[in-house]
């Protein structure tokens, strides 16, 4: 299987888009840490994992360093090297800017971007000395296009992808691969917590009229995992049902 004896570990892999590619990997043959703040999802999520691969909770906060420090101890105590490091954890509240408060764009930034740098950078002497090993970012396509009443949000998420691409001119040499993920609105937790009526004419403006499914953009997220994108880094690829298009 693709993944048999590959290393993974999924940030905010207890639910949406994270869960959806732990279960994908697992699916394929790999091992995967979930690893979340959610300690209970977290767990039901491994508990309840099916497939020839295997899956472990680790509990993380992504904005805290000394839990990230924690997550890097267990991984090499368990004499374990990561081959594939996905930074999928995220959220958003949507709200205008005007209305919104610094302790807010602290709390976006810190998770959706410091979060991505703080896994990276403790990871990233394993990864390098790992040829083949890949790092996949889930940003946003808000951080291509810019997203309304989620100004700190899509910045947040810019800045991902501009992390992305340099962090793979940086690695190339070494053999890694950087590349990123933006998907458009899928059906998470996340977008269930927006007003229907919003949800409604969000839908009518994608071109396929429906929103995408968390196993989608994991889809997306495998290809730049495995090896078919042995040629491949510094991308960014969309899965937003043609909301946004590249030129």
């Amino acid at each position: 299987m693709e993944f048999d004896g590959k290393l993974a570990l999924v940030t905010g892999g207890a639910s949406g888009i994270g869960l959806a590619t732990v279960e994908a990997l697992v699916q394929a043959g790999g091992t995967v840490y979930v690893a979340d703040i959610n300690e209970q999802a977290g767990r039901s999520a491994v508990a309840a994992m099916a497939g020839p691969g295997k899956a472990h909770f680790l509990r993380l906060d992504v904005t805290d360093e000394s839990s990230v420090r924690d997550a890097v101890r267990r991984v090499q105590e368990e004499n374990r090297t990561l081959d594939i490091l996905v930074n999928a954890a995220g959220w958003s509240k949507v709200e205008r800017f005007a209305d919104t408060a610094p302790e807010l764009w602290r709390r976006l930034i810190d998770l959706n971007y410091v979060g991505t740098l703080n896994m990276t950078h403790a990871f990233l002497a394993d990864l390098t000395a790992r040829p083949g090993a890949r790092i996949v970012n889930v940003a946003s396509d808000a951080g291509r296009v810019g997203s309304g009443n989620e100004a700190v949000y899509s910045g947040a998420k810019g800045a991902v992808i501009a992390f992305t691409k340099a962090l793979a001119r940086e690695t190339a040499r070494f053999g890694t691969h950087v590349n990123c993920v933006c998907p458009g609105p899928t059906d998470t937790p996340l977008l269930a917590s927006i007003p229907e009526k919003q949800r409604e004419a969000l839908m009518r403006a994608i071109p396929f009229r429906r929103f995408a499914k968390p196993s989608e953009v994991a889809n997306a997220v495998l290809f730049f995992a495995g090896g078919r994108a042995d040629y491949i880094t510094g991308q960014v690829l969309s899965v937003s049902g043609g909301l946004t298009m590249a030129d």
